[in-house]
């Protein structure tokens, strides 16, 4: 067995354990009902959790909020300034607020005017958003937008891959097949967004970068909403804190799973890595466990990182 074989087969095995470990245990999925988390500091810490069996109709995201979480609006109701007794504002000189996200999309209405459909995970994060005034899509509440859609409309799904990649695509097909997302169908990566579609593109990120939704990515938060990017040769990628400080520099064997957005076209997800090693490690981190409360996450020697970085590490490059 070569060495970039071997190393991918302890990164495998890693990823298998710590599925166990990391993320959160357990579905979320609620058919016919809704679920509502609230976090703060990029899901770093729950704050609250809940679920409910039917949508009433009619049924609004605040009206589900009021219900289920001690809140505190402004401006006639219609700004959310404090859950659970966690407030919005100014902290250590940053602007911090909240946030929410139907199926991992960040909404575009207000949670007054926000319908409810059945099956929708409602998420409320509280976090600083100095370095990027938009996330416009979240990872963490996979298999959603998969599974039932946005907004009670289902979304088509596509699985792109870059040439020659198979087994990964494969890996990715059959990890949102048990996920319960069956219908998807495949393409190569090319340079076209059409918008209607909700794509997967699986592919090293050298590969897949000219997507002009993915080279996002590249350009940071600001013009992505992921606190990870990499550099133009696809080798190194950057795993950000809160700030847009480099926490953790990450080469061989590093993989990537994120979500970005433009404007109102369907969200695109990348499950990709530095190299081949990172890439099949990205596919087998396809799991709801490994993905529950993250932004995006990295893949660092089989451990799945969040991203951003709230908690310094191992290797971090964080300065106050």
């Amino acid at each position: 067995m070569n060495r970039a074989a071997l190393l991918l087969a302890l990164l495998l095995a890693a990823l298998g354990a710590a599925g166990c470990g990391l993320g959160e245990s357990g579905s979320e999925r609620s058919a016919e009902g809704v679920t509502l988390r609230v976090t703060e500091d990029f899901g770093s810490e729950r704050v609250a959790r809940a679920s409910e069996a039917r949508v009433p109709p009619g049924d609004t995201v605040m009206r589900l909020l009021r219900r289920r979480v001690d809140t505190d609006t402004r401006y006639g109701g219609t700004f959310v300034q404090e859950l659970e007794g966690r407030a919005g504002g100014a902290q250590e000189g940053r602007r911090i607020d909240w946030f929410y996200y139907v199926n991992g999309i960040e909404a575009e209405v207000g949670a007054a005017e926000f319908k409810l459909s059945a099956g929708d995970r409602v998420w409320w994060d509280l976090h600083d958003w100095g370095e990027a005034m938009r996330i416009p899509a979240v990872v963490g509440s996979f298999p959603e937008p998969f599974l039932t859609g946005y907004r009670g409309k289902r979304i088509p799904v596509r699985i792109e891959c870059a040439r020659g990649v198979v087994r990964e695509c494969d890996e990715v097909a059959e990890r949102l097949d048990r996920a319960g997302v069956q219908k998807t169908s495949r393409a190569v990566v090319s340079q076209r967004d059409e918008g209607a579609v909700l794509r997967v593109l699986v592919g090293q990120w050298k590969d897949i970068r000219l997507d002009p939704t993915a080279l996002r990515i590249e350009r940071g938060p600001e013009q992505s909403g992921v606190y990870a990017r990499f550099d133009a040769t696809g080798r190194r990628l950057d795993v950000l804190d809160p700030r847009g400080r480099v926490a953790r520099q990450l080469t061989d064997g590093a993989g990537l799973i994120a979500a970005t957005r433009q404007e109102d076209r369907q969200p695109v997800w990348v499950v990709t890595g530095t190299d081949a090693v990172g890439l099949a490690a990205a596919a087998a981190a396809l799991e709801e466990s490994l993905l529950a409360q993250r932004f995006a996450i990295a893949i660092e020697n089989g451990q799945a990182v969040p991203a951003p970085v709230t908690v310094p590490g191992p290797g971090t490059g964080t300065t106050p």
